[in-house]
């Protein structure tokens, strides 16, 4: 019973190691500044554009009744009947939020990035390392994302 959890447990670590990081970069600003100021926007984000949670609804759908008959002429009608509509909660705020949060980093002179995942290959021949001040960035970059939520970004060669 031991092996699938520690299979899917594997397998998600597995998963995220190929997982671009997803930040937000100024070059020269120290990992720790940029958690910070990112915190901050947030919350600053929360108060402008508060959690607005709406319960909808899906329409309900109707199923037409059938009639089907038989080599023998014996006819049978199953009647029609709703399907009832499935309820679900959004977040209306969500999206703008996502902006507030934006526009205060960019504010802040930061801009979002994507950085690829490092190949297996730059991953087993670089230097252990955490990175604690953004590098300039090069088409060549990519990150190496650690367990603990830290990671490195290489300069790929």
């Amino acid at each position: 019973m031991r092996i699938p959890v520690i299979f899917s447990v594997l397998s998600a670590a597995a998963l995220t190691a190929c997982v671009p990081l997803s930040t937000y970069y100024r070059e020269g600003a120290a990992v720790s500044l940029v958690q910070r100021d990112t915190l901050n926007c947030e919350v600053k984000a929360l108060k402008d554009a508060p959690v607005a949670n709406q319960t909808r609804v899906t329409p309900p759908r109707y199923v037409p009744a059938r009639r089907s008959c038989s080599s023998s002429g014996a006819c049978h009608v199953t009647p029609g009947y709703y399907i009832p509509g499935q309820t679900y909660t959004i977040d209306a705020n969500q999206g703008l939020r996502k902006r507030v949060e934006a526009q205060c980093m960019a504010d802040k002179g930061y801009a979002p990035v994507d950085i690829p995942a490092c190949p297996d290959r730059i991953v087993k021949a670089a230097p252990p390392a955490i990175t604690s001040t953004l590098p300039a960035l090069t088409p060549k970059s990519c990150v190496i994302k650690y367990k603990n939520g830290t990671y490195q970004i290489v300069n790929k060669s």
